[in-house]
């Protein structure tokens, strides 16, 4: 059997592994492979929610931690490497060194999924999740049935993939590097006919060295698309305007204001937004000229040009406005973005999977919006490698001015950042207070609980802020209110 990197044609039922199989777009990845009928299995050091939960659900078998011993009970005839393993992975050796065909998480999602569809790629540093799966309700609502990768549990479908029909595939493009033998952007791999950039700021500071580094990877990108595909950018973004100037394709513009870059052709911008506990609603604007009204269930501005990007995009594509509206109309969104787990006692419990300061933000502020009255309670986690630096103490500092109560957990994991570039959380909370935001901050999730536990209230929205399980905050949250309402 050639299974090889460059010829792929494996039969159904043949062995696929992954290491890092709990992450994202591997779990992603991992049900993909097996709707199209591999056995799968996986190792990985952690199986936290929700991915923990859908790879028990497809009932694929997992390993926990990484050991060669794995190869033996797995005998995988492929592979498959997520970049969270390094190059000394106890696991990640043995395949190298038993000569086992292996390859990275984009190079198999192309080759398996890509080859024979249309692909549709939402990139940016912000909103590519939620964007992604307004890009599938939209397609949907037009008759069609996309297949999708996104990174994260799509509420209408209780999954993040599908393998779908012909011929579109959505897919969520990561700007971090591939795997340790490759070192290149995921987003490379995927070869968009169609992409979105919703956003354009400096991130993943354990790989790219500043803001320009980050660039230069998005003009890569950029410059990928072919010359009959279309790029749907937001103006909003000054850096961004300056990598889609060298673009071969149409560039279609969109953002807060009717401002349009001189070399677009075409520019979108709402108006009249306006909020409610339901959702939003604004009118989409092209060329200055009102073209749909388009209603939301998810709060926020920020969603708001989430959704006028898809609009722009499938516009461009000749999908009639009134049916990509009608798919945003219904949108559910994506579990751990802005997701009600649970109102106790009078006090609403979310989730939320923002980390980047510029996300923790406008998602504090989409919260205030939506739940106006109401004290906004935030508990944080510096759980990414990004957060757990300092370059963005600063930044956080003014990220949480729409809290009442700010509850910061001491970063989980200081070593991932060298020792005179640590984050400090403690440094946080005093900043935050300085402010005249009220903060607390834990050594962990149970020193942050008591100290919540005393400070909340009826009637409080309390967003838990988090890109892991948070040593199960949430549910132990929600078992405490629910104890004291007894």
């Amino acid at each position: 059997m050639d299974v090889s990197p460059a010829n792929m044609n494996l039969p159904s039922g043949a062995r696929i592994h992954l290491l890092g199989i709990c992450g994202t777009g591997m779990a992603a990845l991992a049900g993909l492979l097996h709707q199209q009928g591999y056995v799968v299995t996986g190792s990985d050091t952690q199986f936290y929610p929700p991915m923990g939960e859908l790879l028990k659900r497809l009932g694929l078998r997992t390993f926990q931690g990484y050991s060669a011993e794995h190869l033996e009970a797995a005998q995988p005839h492929l592979v498959i490497i997520g970049n969270v393993i390094s190059r000394g992975n106890e696991e990640a050796q043995a395949v190298m060194d038993r000569g086992i065909p292996f390859m990275s998480f984009p190079e198999a999602l192309r080759s398996f999924f890509l080859l024979n569809r249309t692909p549709l790629v939402v990139a940016g540093t912000h909103g590519k999740t939620t964007t992604s799966s307004l890009l599938v309700a939209g397609l949907e609502a037009a008759g069609f049935v996309p297949g999708f990768m996104i990174g994260g549990i799509l509420r209408e479908y209780g999954v993040g993939f599908r393998l779908g029909e012909p011929p579109w595939f959505v897919l969520e493009g990561d700007e971090y590097d591939t795997a340790f033998f490759d070192k290149n952007p995921k987003f490379l791999h995927y070869a968009p006919q169609g992409l979105i950039v919703t956003s354009l700021e400096f991130d993943h500071a354990d790989i790219y060295a500043d803001l320009n580094a980050v660039k230069q990877a998005f003009r890569r990108l950029v410059a990928i698309v072919p010359s009959n595909g279309v790029i749907v950018a937001c103006s909003d973004w000054p850096h961004l305007m300056d990598v889609c100037e060298a673009a071969s394709c149409p560039v279609i513009t969109y953002g807060s204001d009717g401002n349009m870059p001189y070399f677009s052709s075409q520019h979108w911008a709402l108006a009249d937004y306006a909020a409610s506990v339901e959702g939003i609603t604004f009118n989409a604007l092209l060329q200055g000229k009102v073209m749909h009204q388009v209603r939301l269930p998810m709060p926020g501005m920020h969603n708001a040009l989430n959704a006028l990007s898809v609009l722009a995009l499938l516009y461009a594509l000749g999908i009639p406005l009134k049916d990509a509206a009608a798919g945003l109309a219904l949108a559910k969104g994506v579990k751990r973005r802005q997701e009600v787990l649970a109102e106790v006692n009078g006090v609403l419990v979310i989730d939320d999977f923002a980390h980047h300061p510029g996300a923790v933000s406008v998602t504090l502020q989409a919260l205030k919006e939506r739940y106006e009255g109401r004290r906004l309670l935030v508990v944080f986690e510096p759980r990414t490698n990004t957060s757990q630096r300092a370059v963005f103490q600063a930044a956080y500092a003014e990220a949480f001015d729409a809290a009442d109560l700010v509850f910061v957990r001491e970063a989980p994991h200081p070593e991932k950042a060298p020792p005179t570039d640590r984050f400090s959380s403690v440094k946080l909370v005093s900043d935050l207070n300085d402010r005249g935001v009220a903060a607390f901050w834990g050594m962990n999730a149970q020193e942050l609980l008591n100290k919540l536990l005393e400070q909340v209230r009826p009637y409080d929205v309390v967003a838990v802020l988090s890109n892991g399980a948070f040593e199960g905050i949430h549910d132990r949250l929600i078992a405490a209110l629910q104890e004291r309402s007894k």
